[in-house]
């Protein structure tokens, strides 16, 4: 998709749903000066062009007990277990996040558990594909 498709007032959707999705198509309408139903007319639009390809929702998920986030620096042990690996990653709701990387490892993974026995846990299913180097998260600034 070329961005010279997006005009001004696409971008200002676009920055508002990504700040609020909850907001009905008149909200936004009042805050970029169109009416409600052509609010709606160029968010179909962004979704056709894959510019939105979902939405979601921001949460707590120490509220719900899952209070201990890690960073993975996965090292894979031969090249014939990337496919087993990603699989292995989909299956896992533990795993938030996973990034195939140049540099330091070849995938770098987020995970949420509810505690450090947990983690282990996931640790030693890990060592199937290869070697890891882990990071606890402190704190989260962003």
């Amino acid at each position: 998709m070329n961005p010279a498709t997006l005009d001004e007032t696409d971008t200002r959707i676009l920055q508002i749903l990504l700040e609020n999705s909850s907001l009905t198509h008149k909200e936004i309408g009042h805050m970029v000066h169109l009416t409600g139903q052509a609010v709606g007319a160029r968010v179909r639009r962004l979704q056709d062009l894959r510019v939105i390809e979902g939405y979601t929702l921001r949460w707590n998920p120490e509220k719900i007990g899952l209070t201990v986030q890690a960073f993975i620096a996965v090292f894979m042990k031969s090249s014939t277990a990337h496919q087993d690996f990603q699989s292995y990653v989909n299956a896992h709701e533990q795993v938030v996040e996973t990034h195939r990387v140049s540099g330091e490892g070849c995938y770098w993974i987020r995970v949420r558990v509810r505690s450090s026995t947990e983690l282990n846990q996931f640790l030693d299913e890990l060592l199937h594909y290869g070697n890891y180097r882990v990071s606890i998260s402190i704190g989260q600034i962003k």
